[in-house]
């Protein structure tokens, strides 16, 4: 295992990794990553984009596929779940040597579907028996439909990965429609030990918005570059807080697990800033770090573990809150406007997938 993946993980924090395509399944790259310390993938449209419209790996499938399949998203489905499967596979012995702790893989909903309860639910079970595997996790934005959806996939013992969460309130209504669905599982008579499911706390971006508005207002250099972490270390809190007491304990004594923070979006868009400061300042136990691949280079080669880096500065994060709300930079309209974006950001990339796979798709018969 690489040094500094193995201190995260004396932490407690997990290293996933927020990419995946055929090429590294069958390279054998991922496995190599997997025996250095990823302990877990989550997938990425652009990423599928970018195999499948600039590859050859896909091209026999995509062609037989296209035979019996019109719709570019059923055709997708197709050619992504065989990978998802195959990294589930890769994965499961982290998956066994951790209890179910470690080695999931994510695959989202269609994120047309944020705003669509029932069926956000049943693309979601849909996708779980496509791929047919316990190890994976199938996100779901945390927009408020998607909360219910939320609630009653973890009701039916379903693992998911709840993407898109910017502000300390979505998160605890995310947290809180964790433990109805346990409630409700166990109530069933279910297991809530097949479950698991992380938090996806969205973060460089919401330096980059609280940036751009101080920008617009000139001055408070300050303030800039460190809202992102303020805000994932309030929220470290609130796990602490969500996840402690007589409900919990009884839950967990029913074999249900922690839904753990993991830190999304961990690439800095500001050069000024440290390549890895979005990895050093949130180490904490029982949390997930999902890197792309420059950041997880850029963290294996000059990266600092500080075990306690999501406990320090509270206080400094709830004021430094304030003092933006202060000179004109409201918290609360940075999170929603991010939410927003975010759904259209995720929805603008899975068509500009669908559309790849159109292009490819003609690229091949007309080369046929």
């Amino acid at each position: 295992m690489n040094e500094r993946l193995q201190e995260l993980s004396e932490v407690g924090q997990s290293v996933w990794i927020d990419y995946l395509s055929r090429d590294i399944i069958r390279s054998g790259e991922l496995q190599t990553m997997i025996e250095e310390g990823v302990a877990g993938v989550t997938s990425n449209p652009t990423i599928f984009q970018t195999a499948i419209s600039h590859s050859s790996l896909y091209d026999e499938q995509l062609l037989e596929v296209s035979r019996e399949k019109e719709d570019p998203k059923e055709i997708f489905l197709e050619l992504a779940h065989q990978d998802i499967r195959d990294a589930c596979d890769l994965l499961m012995p982290v998956f066994e040597r951790t209890n179910r702790l470690d080695g999931y893989v994510s695959l989202e909903v269609s994120p047309g579907l944020a705003y669509d309860t029932p069926a956000t639910f049943e693309e979601a079970t849909r996708l779980h028996e496509m791929v047919d595997r316990p190890n994976l996790m199938v996100k779901i934005p945390a927009t408020l439909p998607g909360l219910a959806a939320i609630e009653d996939m973890i009701a039916t013992g379903r693992s998911i990965n709840v993407t898109l969460i910017f502000s300390l309130q979505r998160y605890r209504e995310v947290a809180e429609a964790y433990i109805r669905g346990l409630q409700r599982l166990v109530a069933a008579g279910g297991k809530p030990s097949a479950v698991a499911s992380v938090a996806s706390f969205f973060i460089s971006r919401v330096d980059t918005e609280a940036d751009r508005r101080l920008e617009e207002i000139g001055g408070h250099d300050e303030l800039k570059g460190k809202l992102a972490t303020a805000n994932a270390k309030l929220a470290y809190a609130e796990f602490k807080e969500i996840f402690s007491g007589p409900d919990w304990e009884f839950l967990n004594s029913k074999g249900a697990t922690k839904q753990r923070p993991l830190w999304a979006s961990t690439s800095t868009k500001n050069p000024a800033y440290s390549d890895v400061m979005y990895v050093e300042e949130l180490v904490g136990a029982e949390t997930v770090n999902t890197m792309p691949s420059s950041i997880l280079e850029a963290f294996v080669d000059h990266g600092q573990v500080d075990k306690d880096a999501l406990e320090k500065g509270l206080e400094d994060a709830r004021a430094l809150i304030e003092k933006l709300r202060e000179v004109g930079v409201n918290y609360e309209e940075v999170t929603k406007t991010l939410e927003k974006e975010g759904v259209r950001k995720f929805t603008d990339s899975f068509n500009e997938l669908l559309q790849g796979i159109k292009d490819k798709e003609r690229h091949i018969v007309y080369q046929g």
